[in-house]
């Protein structure tokens, strides 16, 4: 093996560990983007309160009995977006769901936003800029 490749896999083990460590303490190791509903501030997970909406409407039509796909059309219909930006589909739908059920391993995070998510929530396009 060559001294760089030695370098390199030094370099790798280092950030790993690291990660590690950052994440044993509660902090976001960073590996991929945060779930939808979470975003990392300086290496802290934090809620979304955007997102938080998006999650309370989810929940409410899943409570109402519609299906995943139901849910994901009924988004797409009113220009809701997941975090990548893509339309809604039903397995996005039931990740939400399956997370904020607990039925996934998740990080836990602090709220940021102070108020509190209102009763009637609004799509994007119903806001006038």
């Amino acid at each position: 093996m060559t001294a760089e490749k030695l370098d390199s896999l030094s370099s790798w083990q280092r950030l790993e560990e690291g990660r590690k460590a950052k994440a044993a303490q509660g902090g976001y190791a960073g590996y991929g983007s945060p779930a939808f509903g979470l975003c990392s501030i300086n290496g802290e997970l934090v809620e979304d309160p955007r997102e938080q909406q998006v999650i309370e409407l989810i929940r409410r039509h899943h409570k109402s009995g519609k299906s995943l796909q139901q849910i994901a059309n009924w988004l797409n219909e009113k220009g809701y977006k997941t975090k990548r930006g893509q339309q809604w589909r039903r397995i996005s739908v039931k990740r939400v769901l399956d997370r904020l059920y607990n039925k996934t391993s998740g990080s836990e995070s602090r709220n940021i936003s102070s108020s509190e998510i209102s009763s009637e929530l609004k799509s994007p396009h119903s806001q006038e800029d």
